[in-house]
């Protein structure tokens, strides 16, 4: 199964602009946006998806989402938080995606 972040982000292959960090979370501009505004925020630890996910890791996630949703707000004046499941996540990697402004790719 396709794991971006661990793959990927946490390995250091793909270099990422950070937003906020915590011990468990990282917050990072998208490295290939769907918005003008495209805010990742995941796990540290591989987690799958919402559904698997600890409910004390879920709070640090929601916690980290959003400080970034907040910071959208002010500076965009909107903004969006949402995850996928199923056939719709493309990373098998817990992830949240914290954006503003009409969507620019599908």
């Amino acid at each position: 199964m396709s794991d971006f972040y661990c793959d990927e982000v946490f390995s250091g292959k793909t270099p990422v602009e950070t937003v906020i960090e915590t011990e468990s979370v990282l917050a990072f501009h998208h490295t290939r946006p769907f918005w003008p505004v495209h805010i990742v925020v995941v796990p540290k630890q591989h987690v799958d998806s919402l559904l698997t996910v600890e409910s004390d890791l879920l709070l640090q996630l929601m916690d980290v989402a959003k400080k970034v949703a907040r910071m959208v707000l002010e500076e965009h004046g909107a903004a969006r938080i949402l995850t996928n499941l199923g056939d719709y996540q493309d990373s098998k990697h817990l992830h949240f995606h914290v954006t503003s402004g009409q969507q620019t790719r599908t």
